[in-house]
C-alpha cells in the first residue's frame, strides 16, 4: 500500500512517521514553498500528544526543541490568584511549549531522516481514486489519499461537496514573543487571566523570554489584514488600564506577533471514502482555547496508522479509525468552544491528559 499525504504540517508529518513504522509507503505533498510560517504563533503539546510522538519514538525532536511547563496558575480581572495546580497526572509527562515554525521545522526534518519524500509547492486541485493533481501540473499516485490539510482542507471538500464550513468562535486570537525579561515572568507555568474584556495567558522559557496570547471577543472579519504592529496595538489597547501585566508585556514585543480569527469544525459528517480519510483539523478544528488541536492531530495520525496496519483494506481501516476517533475529538471540539478560564470545564481535562496509544496493540474491526 502506498499513501499520498496531502499537507506538510504536523498531523501530515506524523501521519507519514506512523505509516512507516507501520510498513507502509508514503509521500507527503505541501502547498507552500517553505515551511513554519506564523512569525510569533506557539502552541504547547500536551501530555496526550507527547504520548502519542512516544508511541512511534518521535518525541525526541519536540523536547529538544521546547520547554516544559508544570502547572496552570488562573488570575482574576482584580489580579488575585484563585487556582493553582500541577499538570503532571500520574506520573504523566507534562506538556511541552515550542513555536509553530520550530515544531513544523523538527517534525519536517524528521519525517525526511526516517526516508519519506517531502514535496514543497504541491497545492491540490483535484483528486480521484489512486491520484491526486497539483495546480502545477503534476500528479502523484497512491493507493489511499490522506487530507491532512487542515481547516480550509481541500480534501474535505473532495470528500463531500456539501461538508459544513468552518464555524467563527467569535474570537480573535494574537500570539506574541518577547524577549525582554523586566516583563513579569512565568516560570514553569501557564498564568491564565480572564481581565473584564478579554482572556490573555503567558509562560516564560527558561532564558527568560515570555511566550503570550490573547483571546480577544470580535465579530469575524473585523480585524482581517492587520499587521503584526497592528495587531500588537489591537491586543494592547484591550488590556491598557487594567491591573494585570498584559498590557506591559503585550508593549515590550516587537513584531514577533501573529493574529488571526479562530474558527472550529464541531462535526465533520463524511470522514473517509473507499481510497481517502481525513486527520487533524481537516476532520475536527477544535478552537485553541484547551490547548489540544495539535494533540489531537498527533493522536489521529497515530491511529490511522495502527488501523490501516491491523485491518485487511483501507474502508474497513477509515472506519475502525472513525470509530476510535471521533467521539473523542468532537467532544473536545465541545468542551473548547466552551472554555473559559476558572470555569468547570477549564478544569476537568484528565480525560484529555491521560489518554494512551499502545502501538503494539492490534486493531480490530469492533
Amino acid at each position: 500500500m502506498k499513501a499520498v499525504i496531502i499537507g506538510g504540517g504536523i498531523a501530515g508529518t506524523v501521519t507519514a512517521m506512523a505509516l512507516r513504522r507501520a510498513g507502509i509507503e508514503a509521500s507527503i505533498h505541501e502547498a507552500y514553498p517553505s515551511g513554519g510560517e506564523d512569525a510569533g504563533a506557539f502552541l504547547t503539546i500536551m501530555h496526550n500528544g507527547m504520548d502519542a510522538l512516544r508511541a512511534i519514538g518521535a518525541e525526541g525532536p519536540v523536547v529538544e526543541n521546547s520547554f516544559a511547563a508544570d502547572g496552570l496558575e488562573l488570575v482574576t480581572p482584580d489580579g488575585k490568584t484563585v487556582d493553582r495546580r500541577a499538570f503532571d497526572i500520574d506520573g504523566l509527562a507534562g506538556p511541552r511549549t515550542l513555536t509553530r515554525a520550530v515544531l513544523y521545522r523538527a517534525l519536517q526534518e524528521e519525517s525526511i531522516s526516517r526516508g519519506i519524500t517531502f514535496e514543497r509547492g504541491k497545492r491540490l486541485v483535484s483528486a480521484s481514486p489512486g491520484v491526486a493533481r497539483f495546480e502545477d501540473g503534476t500528479a502523484a499516485e497512491g493507493d489511499i489519499l490522506i487530507g491532512a490539510d487542515g481547516l480550509r482542507s481541500v480534501v474535505r471538500n473532495i470528500i463531500d461537496p456539501s461538508c459544513p464550513p468552518p464555524r467563527s468562535t467569535g474570537l480573535d486570537v494574537v500570539y506574541g514573543y518577547t524577549t525582554d525579561t523586566s516583563v513579569p515572568q512565568a516560570p514553569s507555568l501557564y498564568r491564565m487571566i480572564q481581565s473584564l474584556h478579554a482572556s490573555f495567558g503567558y509562560t516564560s522559557a527558561p532564558d527568560g523570554s515570555t511566550y503570550w496570547f490573547a483571546r480577544l471577543p470580535a465579530a469575524e472579519g473585523t480585524r482581517s489584514g492587520l499587521t503584526p504592529a497592528e495587531w500588537r496595538t489591537a491586543a494592547f489597547v484591550v488590556f491598557d488600564g487594567e491591573p494585570l501585566p498584559a498590557a506591559e508585556i503585550i508593549q515590550s514585543t516587537g513584531d514577533e506577533v501573529f493574529g488571526g480569527h479562530s474558527y472550529d469544525v464541531p462535526s465533520t459528517p463524511v470522514w473517509s471514502t473507499e481510497s481517502m480519510v481525513l486527520v487533524g483539523d481537516a476532520a475536527h478544528a477544535a478552537s485553541p482555547a484547551a490547548g489540544q488541536g495539535a494533540s489531537m492531530a498527533l493522536e489521529d495520525g497515530v491511529v490511522l496508522a495502527q488501523c490501516l496496519r491491523d485491518l485487511p483494506d483501507a474502508p474497513t481501516a477509515f472506519a475502525a479509525y472513525e470509530r476510535l476517533r471521533r467521539a473523542r475529538v468532537e467532544r473536545l471540539v465541545e468542551s473548547s468552544a466552551a472554555v473559559r478560564p476558572g470555569t468547570k470545564s477549564d478544569k476537568d481535562r484528565n480525560w484529555l491528559y491521560r489518554h494512551h496509544i499502545d502501538w503494539d496493540v492490534t486493531i480490530t474491526r469492533t
